[in-house]
């Protein structure tokens, strides 16, 4: 049993808990860097908590991924059970994190759009860009979420 749980999705220090983490990595700088050239959108603190989630979900990430090729790279084992109950807890806060920032900010920016009409009154707002980031906000939740659930079931299987 302990050879099948080697190739778990997602398992720490493997090609596909390297996938994960880039992707992680991947739509969240995108989520920020899309955020970050939208007009004005430091006056809405929705929008600043998305870009210090997706900030620290970048930085976790990175951190993970880099792990993953050091262990790749030197053949080491990463399901140490301190280890994995770190990557958990990490995991599940930053997923929780992500997905709150993520829907606060579809909420603004619901309210601009179909609501008080703000994106149509004032042009120079940039809505499609708050959207945008929006929704690479949430694929960076999905990938994270995956990872959290994955990362737990390593745990238990230890």
């Amino acid at each position: 049993m302990t050879e099948r749980m080697k190739d778990f999705l997602g398992s720490p220090g493997t090609w596909s808990g390297f996938a994960l983490r880039s992707a992680q990595c991947g739509f969240a700088a995108a989520s920020v860097g899309v955020m970050a050239s939208a007009n004005s959108f430091s006056n809405y603190t929705a929008f600043c908590y998305l870009i210090a989630s997706m900030g620290l979900q970048l930085l976790w990430s990175l951190g993970l991924a880099c792990l993953d090729i050091y262990a790749l790279k030197f053949k080491r084992d990463l399901r140490n059970p301190v280890l994995v109950s770190l990557f958990v807890v990490g995991d599940w806060v930053t997923a929780i994190l992500s997905f709150a920032a993520a829907c606060s900010s579809a909420g603004v920016t619901l309210l601009f759009e179909k609501d008080v009409h703000f994106c149509k009154t004032f042009p120079q707002l940039a809505c499609g860009r708050y959207a945008l980031s929006v929704l690479l906000a949430f694929i960076t939740w999905t990938f994270t979420a995956t990872s959290s659930v994955s990362m737990f079931w390593v745990l238990a299987s230890l």
